[in-house]
């Protein structure tokens, strides 16, 4: 099996981006980070590589909680970096990825990582 036919998802990454903020009161400004409205990369082929023991949801009111940990397989070449957003193009859900790997020049992998609030359908 190629690598290409193992790439059946789409995300869009969005690179963090960093400016100097002032919270007010005469403060001195500061770092702040923040991801773009539109994607660095738009629908990039990949494949989230999701195990059922990666994902657990908690119960909680008024939402659950759900803790992911699932590994992104990448062509060689994607522009993908540490802290990245991705969003998968299919849920929408978001993730943060953690620092990419590459596999002997023939692709890249990055475990991507979710804690967050999920609402109902």
């Amino acid at each position: 099996m190629s690598l290409e036919n193992f790439l059946n998802h789409t995300c869009n990454i969005y690179h963090a981006r960093e400016e100097q903020k002032s919270p007010g009161y005469g403060l001195p400004a500061s770092p702040s980070f923040y991801y773009p409205e539109e994607p660095d990369v738009a629908e990039q082929e990949c494949h989230f590589g999701v195990r059922s023991q990666s994902v657990t949801i908690t119960q909680t009111q008024p939402v659950n909680i759900m803790d992911a940990k699932i590994k992104l397989t990448l062509p060689i070449g994607a522009d993908i970096r540490l802290n990245d957003k991705i969003v998968d193009c299919k849920t929408g859900l978001e993730y943060t990825a953690e620092q990419p790997v590459d596999v002997r020049g023939h692709h890249l992998f990055a475990y991507i990582k979710k804690i967050g609030e999920e609402k109902m359908l």
